[in-house]
């Protein structure tokens, strides 16, 4: 019997490329795992070596999108870590700072998925006006990123989309450091959030975390609030509301007690106490950014939840380290020294507990010095 060599060839390759297809879809089709909330990595151990070698490693990356009626399809390719590192900064800044202002990236967004023209975009994105809008196109079709088609229609050039969209999620991976950007902000100016009085007062920080709390009384869930200082200068708030929620955020694994905890400007129905004659109200955000630390505990859906902070920065995950059937919030925070030089005062706090059981009968308030 002859064997038609040729014809056997080309059936395994036609079944090597199936075969790739399907490893190919399996991978696409595995969502990523997540260590923690802050996306960390898990990091495998490798044999100590006497000098690192730049050599070693690799990225590597490709994609499968359905955009303008297309499938678009990149196999995958790979960096070496050496190409990255020896990538020119000079050029790779230029690219940056061309993509770091919010409506040229809007632009780029918009047009991705479809072509659009210039009033469609104006309208889309609520620009105010055309010559704002042409501005940003005009630097855009400079550097290749935007192509201008016969209908007089801009698109993004289809060999742009794998490397934009990568762009795109390496910025959501890093998209928690703009959160912690403006935590600096607001430890560089504490001075806006108390007043033109001499000094910083300690006690201002620890009203705003029971305003929280007192907001959930007034919500209709929790009448207990305990506060609790400690030896080491920290001090400890808690109540038997429903507890922060836990669940993650749309589109995120970022859940929302970490945002309430680190987004400065985002829930605005958080408490805001506010100083006397200060430019800001202090948030539980604003609270995390002033503390040298943070934890929380939150008692809700029968678990006991816990995560840890410095400086407004998260150190962990969002842990489940137990179980109860009660419900609740405890915040423990140290004020930042360098911000605070004085300690909470418990004739102060015992001023304010009057003051709190008169405007809220029906909450009752207790107060240990447990650092005696």
């Amino acid at each position: 019997m002859t064997r038609d060599l040729i014809q056997e060839m080309d059936v395994l390759k036609n079944q090597m490329a199936e075969l790739q297809q399907l490893v190919y879809q399996a991978l696409m089709e595995r969502k990523p795992a997540s260590a923690s909330n802050q996306h960390r990595q898990e990091i495998a151990t490798a044999p100590t070596i006497n000098e690192p070698n730049p050599e070693d490693g690799s990225v590597f990356y490709s994609g499968q999108v359905h955009l303008n009626g297309q499938n678009i399809r990149w196999e995958p390719q790979q960096r070496r870590l050496n190409q990255l590192l020896d990538m020119n900064t000079e050029k790779a800044a230029k690219i940056l700072a061309a993509l770091g202002n919010k409506q040229r990236l809007d632009i780029l967004k918009a047009v991705l998925t479809e072509p659009l023209s210039g009033s469609e975009l104006v309208e889309r994105l609520n620009m105010g006006t055309t010559g704002q809008l042409y501005h940003h196109l005009k630097a855009l079709l400079g550097a290749d990123l935007l192509v201008q088609e016969q209908g007089g229609r801009y698109a993004l050039p289809q060999h742009r989309s794998l490397p934009f969209l990568l762009l795109l999620s390496a910025a959501g991976d890093l998209l928690d450091a703009s959160d912690y950007l403006e935590m600096t902000e607001t430890r560089n100016n504490a001075g806006m959030y108390f007043g033109p009085s001499h000094g910083f007062d300690i006690h201002q920080l620890l009203w705003a975390v029971v305003e929280n709390s007192i907001l959930e009384h007034t919500s209709g869930y929790g009448d207990q609030i305990g506060i609790f200082l400690h030896e080491d200068g920290s001090v400890t708030v808690t109540d038997n509301g429903r507890g922060i929620p836990v669940q993650a955020l749309p589109n995120s694994d970022v859940p929302v007690v970490q945002s309430i905890l680190t987004d400065v400007h985002r829930f605005n129905n958080s408490a805001h106490f506010l100083v006397p004659g200060a430019e800001k109200g202090i948030s539980i955000a604003v609270v995390n950014a002033l503390s040298k630390q943070l934890s929380v505990e939150i008692r809700r859906d029968g678990n006991i939840y816990r995560q840890e902070y410095r400086h407004g920065i998260p150190q962990t995950g969002l842990l489940t380290v137990g179980l109860t059937q009660e419900t609740g919030t405890s915040v423990t925070f140290k004020p930042e020294p360098e911000l605070f030089s004085s300690a909470f005062e418990f004739d102060r706090i015992l001023e304010r507990k009057d003051a709190i059981a008169a405007d809220y009968p029906a909450l009752t308030l207790t107060i240990r010095n447990t650092a005696e």
